[in-house]
């Protein structure tokens, strides 16, 4: 064998290897719910997410890190099994912003945003996470007060770890955005306790229920008065108008007098001393007398009727 035969054969034999390693690594496939990471001599490159049948330098030159699209579930101060709680983990236990000890537990979904930050701005953005999950938990715990945490406050601390939370990666740059915080189980450490926080629990609902209570009573109270009020203000006004109309026809009555006056005052005045002496002496005949001491045909006056002995004396 010649020197040339052995050169034709040692080439033919690495064209032959090249084939082999782009066949067996110069291709890759995204699926829909993937993406990729194309690293370039150990640098990402390209970020894929269009899902297809894609081809690249063979390795060592270009590798791919496929990545899920989907959301990740992380927990934090518990672990779980068929869906289940079975166990309380070290982070769980944390003391309130009162003092006292509890269990909590937090449910974390999260996404990959970006690849790149992913592999290559921490060892393991994993770890990283879970460590600020429990730092954020821990802080709004630790800021909150139990009666907070156990009854009715609950999706505002969610609120808190989740903003804290997204504060944190911000700072961090591990390629992760929280789409979810979920408190699990908030607990008491001892059964003694949980009976005497119920307790509590019972007496500050039995607080609240008298209070509403009250309140009913105050405003039905209220209600009622606000009722009366109204009531006597329209009396009031009813009556107002009233007096204000009958002043208005009083001193109309009044220039109609005065205008009858100025025509023929005397008559005027006689007529008005007859009409005062009639409404204070309403049950009263009155007859007026002349100087013969017969009656005065005066309307609305009635005349006198002469008496019988009267009249026959006038006869004679």
């Amino acid at each position: 064998m010649t020197v040339k035969q052995l050169v034709v054969g040692f080439v033919s034999l690495i064209g032959i290897a090249i084939l082999a390693l782009f066949l067996a690594t110069g291709w890759y496939i995204v699926d829909e719910s993937e993406q990729a990471a194309l690293i370039t001599f150990g640098k990402v490159d390209e970020t894929v997410t269009e899902p297809g049948l894609k081809f690249k330098m063979p390795w060592p030159i270009q590798r791919v890190e496929i990545l899920s699209r989907g959301t990740y579930n992380l927990q934090v101060g518990y672990s779980e099994e068929d869906g289940e709680v079975v166990e309380f983990t070290n982070e769980a236990k944390m003391i309130t912003g009162d003092e006292n000890i509890l269990f909590a537990d937090l449910a974390v979904q999260w996404r990959i945003t970006d690849p790149e930050q992913y592999l290559y701005s921490t060892e393991d953005a994993r770890s990283v996470l879970y460590s600020a999950t429990s730092a954020a938990l821990r802080g709004v715990i630790g800021s909150s007060g139990i009666d907070e945490a156990l009854t009715d406050q609950r999706p505002e601390i969610e609120a808190k770890v989740f903003e804290n939370l997204v504060e944190l990666l911000e700072v961090y740059e591990i390629g992760i955005s929280i789409q979810d915080v979920k408190l699990q189980d908030v607990e008491l450490p001892t059964d003694e306790v949980r009976r005497a926080f119920m307790d509590v629990t019972d007496a500050r609902e039995e607080r609240l229920t008298k209070i509403n209570e009250a309140n009913k009573y105050r405003n039905q109270k209220i209600n009622e008065a606000e009722g009366e009020k109204d009531a006597i203000i329209s009396r009031a006004e009813g009556t107002k108008a009233e007096r204000v109309e009958r002043a208005r026809g009083d001193a109309s009555l009044f220039d109609s007098l005065y205008s009858e006056y100025v025509v023929n005052p005397e008559v005027t005045r006689q007529r008005l001393v007859l009409e005062t002496i009639e409404r204070v002496l309403p049950d009263t005949e009155i007859y007026i007398m002349d100087s013969n001491n017969d009656t005065v045909n005066y309307l609305p006056i009635r005349p006198l009727e002469r008496r019988p002995e009267a009249a026959e004396g006038g006869s004679n």
